[in-house]
């Protein structure tokens, strides 16, 4: 009877041991917060246990578990307190249906006015459907996105280029000449003193990569260009100077926040007519300067 006993407190003393070890496998807190082992499945949604509170670490006793409260079951709301808008709701003023206001309405259409070619717009300030399918071309035709309609402040910048850029800068020349405004950032193309490409949007060398003005001479050209520095494709590559050139862009035109390593990027539709139009020995004029 003695020796039963004596077993007994033996074989409890040995459950007791294992299961602390098995309590103390996972410690959440070392390096920094469980770096040391696989975190179980769920342990982020559960408490750590650092406070005496259950845990992965800290695993509750069976018999002091709460089950869990069934929710309290809410009533949905009624009509009467939240209406719903209804279908004779007034839309915003001065805005036809899919097409919204941009702060810069009347400049863009006074722009648009001055630049033509891409519908009739009314300068009043107010969006019309008229004002808005020719915004949307517009914004189209120079990949400013999204294509809305809305006249915005990148719309209204490339508006503005466009329709303030003095085409005369370029010079009185024989021939065919690519000619690029370095501070409004829009390049044309004449022949014999008479613009034959209007003026389109373009982006030149960011800070520290400076694109110099002057006249120059293009004297490479390769359909599709690697560059070694840069490890990027240039399509329509029309070198002129110290590895700089004309090339499609490879990223959006209008973001402001970058730039060129010198080079004059150019919209897709743009940099295949100038492929188009260009030679070995044409010359290119670069007037102006970007800060970067």
């Amino acid at each position: 009877m003695i020796r039963f006993r004596l077993a007994t407190r033996l074989l409890a003393v040995a459950v007791v041991t294992l299961v602390g070890a098995g309590a103390c496998a996972f410690d959440p807190q070392a390096e920094g917060g469980g770096g040391g082992g696989p975190v179980p499945a769920g342990a982020a949604e559960q408490p750590t246990g650092a406070s005496g509170t259950p845990g992965p670490d800290r695993p509750a006793p069976a018999t002091s578990s709460p089950k869990p409260k069934p929710k309290p079951t809410t009533p949905r709301s009624s009509p009467a307190a939240e209406p719903k808008p209804s279908r004779t709701s007034p839309r915003p003023s001065s805005s036809p249906a899919g097409c919204p206001q941009g702060e810069h309405q009347r400049q863009v259409e006074t722009y648009l006015a001055r630049l033509g070619g891409f519908g009739a717009v009314t300068v009043d300030g107010r969006q019309s459907a008229a004002d808005c399918a020719a915004i949307k071309r517009f914004q189209r035709r120079y990949d400013i996105r999204p294509a809305i309609g809305r006249a915005g402040p990148t719309t209204y910048d490339v508006a503005k280029r466009l329709a303030t850029t003095d085409t005369d800068v370029c010079g009185d020349r024989p021939g065919l000449t690519f000619c690029v405004d370095l501070t409004r950032q829009t390049t044309w193309v004449m022949r014999d003193s008479r613009v034959i490409v209007k003026p389109t949007v373009t982006r030149t060398g960011m800070a520290g990569f400076r694109t110099p003005a002057g006249t120059f001479t293009i004297d490479r050209r390769n359909l599709k260009e690697w560059s070694n520095p840069y490890e990027v494709w240039l399509p329509y590559w029309q070198h002129f100077t110290r590895g700089m050139g004309f090339h499609e862009t490879t990223t959006y035109l209008h973001d402001g926040s970058i730039g060129s390593h010198g080079c004059v990027n150019l919209l897709h539709s743009d940099a295949v007519r100038y492929w188009e139009l260009g030679r070995i020995g044409s010359r290119v004029v670069l007037v102006g300067s970007r800060s970067g």
